[in-house]
């Protein structure tokens, strides 16, 4: 059964319930936002390995490919 009619009273009820509401909701979206932040911090240096890890290869790389140069042009010298 429910009431055709507000009474003001029914209607401050609601009204606490809703602001009760709306500063529990405030409280979990300032841990959510924290949550986040944490996770933002973690990515950010889990990027700077990245670039760490993917500048050691680059030079890694151009290193073997100089070696592989100089050893091929050594070859070539003492076959002529």
């Amino acid at each position: 059964m429910t009431r055709a009619t507000w009474t003001d009273e029914r209607m401050d009820d609601l009204s606490v319930r809703v602001d009760e509401l709306a500063r529990r909701m405030d409280q979990q979206f300032e841990r959510v936002d924290r949550q986040f932040e944490r996770v933002d911090e973690r990515l950010d240096r889990m990027a700077d390995r990245i670039d760490s890890l993917q500048r050691s290869m680059l030079q890694l790389g151009g290193g073997m490919i100089a070696t592989f140069a100089v050893g091929f042009a050594g070859l070539i010298a003492t076959q002529l």
